[in-house]
């Protein structure tokens, strides 16, 4: 049931940024007006899309029960975005949500919940499904990924980092950071400034669908590395990591990436990222690495490709 908000309860404000989504922004944007507990104000920032999505969006805000906008612009980038949509808006908490992805009816409400019993957490996240084009569960982080409740800095070292659909952020901690506008990666230089500031407060829940296509960012694993290793040299002081400190998370993460490149068959990157970046590695995960990395890539394939099937038999789809 949806909630009706009272003056004197928290609020909220959603920035969508939309680049280039018209056949995905209908799905995002019903999911934000769908909420049981509905934002404040819901702010649309079209940056500089060739497709339909201005139309689609003028025509599904149109549903919207609460206050909502749309701004349509030349293309700025998505950090430029978020930052602009953070200073148009207002209210004790602030969430984004990209124009492909979408929530399920129940996030907000359990985000502020979450965040209103936690007053030395900057942030709340959780778990996401993985959605392809049609709305299908095609993983679940719930099933794989190790995310931590309180201090999350030794985890964010390793560059496991929160999925942006599952955030909702605190307002003030936000504003003293924003996004860096240099940056490709937009979350995770953010995510390492903001804990040093507090804790990042975990919910098990799974309320979030990110989407899975041919565009996404993540596709592109030599830009990820490279924006992360970055991330962590313009911060390392912030974290307290001296030089040979740093320079030995590097070479951890470099190894731990050489898996990353085998799932999208690139067996050449991956082995040299593994052998070049020994130094530090435990025994444990080199012996598994490696052992990976000898099997043959159709064995990888085959691997993942029947992993994906029971996931979308134990998910179905999202009803979205």
């Amino acid at each position: 049931m949806r909630e009706q908000l009272s003056l004197n309860e928290p609020s909220v404000s959603v920035v969508v940024p939309s680049y280039n989504h018209a056949q995905f922004i209908s799905s995002c944007l019903r999911s934000i007006i769908k909420q049981t507990h509905p934002p404040t104000k819901l702010l649309v920032i079209d940056d500089g899309s060739t497709d339909d999505s201005p139309r689609v969006i003028e025509s599904v805000l149109k549903e919207c029960a609460f206050p909502s906008e749309l701004i349509a612009q030349e293309n700025r980038g998505l950090s430029a975005t978020l930052n602009q949509g953070l200073k148009l808006t207002g209210g004790d908490f602030f969430a984004y949500l990209s124009s492909d992805d979408v929530w399920l009816d129940n996030f907000l409400a359990a985000r502020i919940k979450l965040l209103l019993n936690r007053p030395t957490a900057v942030l709340a996240y959780g778990h996401s499904y993985l959605i392809d084009e049609q709305n299908r569960v095609v993983d679940c982080t719930a099933d794989w990924a190790h995310y931590k409740d309180g201090d999350v800095r030794e985890m964010l070292q390793q560059t496991t980092a929160p999925m942006s659909p599952t955030v909702l952020y605190k307002r003030a901690p936000l504003v003293r950071h924003g996004w860096n506008e240099g940056a490709r990666l937009e979350d995770y230089e953010l995510y390492l400034k903001l804990s040093v500031d507090g804790e990042f407060a975990f919910d098990p829940q799974v309320l979030s669908g990110w989407r899975v296509h041919k565009t996404n960012t993540s596709r592109d694993q030599e830009m990820m590395l490279d924006e992360h290793l970055k991330a962590l040299r313009r911060v390392a002081l912030e974290l307290g990591l001296d030089g040979q400190q740093l320079e030995t998370l590097i070479s951890q993460i470099s190894f731990n990436r050489a898996e990353d490149f085998l799932r999208l068959g690139d067996k050449k990157r991956a082995v040299q990222l593994a052998f070049r970046n020994l130094k530090g590695v435990s025994p444990a995960r080199m012996l598994r690495v490696l052992t990976r990395l000898a099997l043959p890539y159709s064995a990888v394939s085959w691997w993942r490709q029947r992993r994906r099937h029971a996931t979308m038999q134990q998910y179905d789809r999202l009803d979205v």
